[in-house]
């Protein structure tokens, strides 16, 4: 069962995702959370860290699209000078966003990656809609109080998703 919360890997941060890995897996589109994912909570444009490694993910050839919870007025602001799909309010972890992701994008789910901090939210919903997941570390500690509640049940899941790794890898 917790299983469905797994991701397919876990990375540091965003830049770190081997692009290779992900042809080797068909994937031809991500799809990116922004907070705690690409920036921190606080920052409320793409940096230039975020936009060099969006450009390259495109000219690699993956279609990008941003899903995120936030409101209208935070993902239209930080997708300005991005101008990537964008989808706001995404109701993550249901996965009607991460399907109209997919759709926009003209991919199919198994061609799509969900990228994200959260495994209650990106991952789980990712999973749910036949997606493959990459979970990565939030960037910033400072989060809202329901998020750091939880971490607590992320930090279960994720030792059991370690402890599943090491058994395989043996």
């Amino acid at each position: 069962m917790l299983e469905k919360f797994f991701p397919g890997f876990t990375t540091e941060k965003v830049q770190d995702i081997d692009l290779d890995l992900l042809r080797s897996h068909n994937i031809k589109g991500l799809i990116l959370d922004i907070d705690n994912t690409l920036v921190p909570n606080h920052v409320k444009d793409a940096d230039e860290n975020v936009i060099r490694w969006i450009e390259r993910i495109k000219n690699s050839g993956f279609k990008v699209c941003i899903v995120s919870n936030a409101s209208k007025k935070r993902v239209v602001r930080f997708n300005e000078r991005l101008k990537l799909y964008a989808i706001h309010r995404a109701s993550k972890p249901g996965t009607a966003a991460f399907k109209k992701a997919q759709k926009l994008m003209g991919i199919e789910p198994g061609e799509t990656a969900v990228v994200g901090d959260q495994i209650f939210t990106d991952v789980f919903g990712g999973n749910r809609a036949g997606m493959y997941t990459i979970l990565v570390k939030p960037i910033d500690r400072r989060e809202q109080p329901l998020t750091r509640v939880k971490r607590v049940a992320e930090g279960f899941v994720l030792s059991k998703f370690r402890k599943r790794k090491l058994k395989v890898s043996k």
